[in-house]
């Protein structure tokens, strides 16, 4: 069974930076969309970002410019490079390939104002 494994998380800051990490039992990465969801407390998992196999990207509006998806195909590493984080960036992050429902148990980001 594929396995995800977030982490990186914690607390930071208003303002400063944070890079989730997540690595896959196996190569699903090099060959699969991988994307970033997150689930503030009381609310519903949305979108962050993904990256396609060809390694275009897609970001939620409210993440555009400030957070920065990448991956490592050889190490099986998906990455969420998280600056001039917010308050409202709580959340728990999930790496997830959404192809094969294969999804981490996620990692607590906590911005403090």
């Amino acid at each position: 069974q594929m396995q995800l494994v977030e982490s990186g998380g914690g607390l930071v800051q208003a303002g400063g930076s944070l890079t989730l990490s997540c690595i896959a039992s196996g190569n699903i990465f090099r060959i699969n969309s991988a994307h970033w969801y997150r689930q503030a407390p009381g609310q519903q998992r949305e979108f962050v970002a993904k990256i396609t196999s060809d390694d275009s990207t897609t970001y939620a509006d409210s993440v555009k410019d400030r957070f920065t998806i990448s991956r490592d195909k050889v190490k099986s590493m998906l990455y969420l490079q998280m600056t001039r984080l917010k308050p409202e960036d709580t959340a728990v992050y999930y790496c997830a390939v959404p192809l094969i429902n294969a999804w981490g148990k996620g990692t607590l980001v906590t911005v403090s104002s």
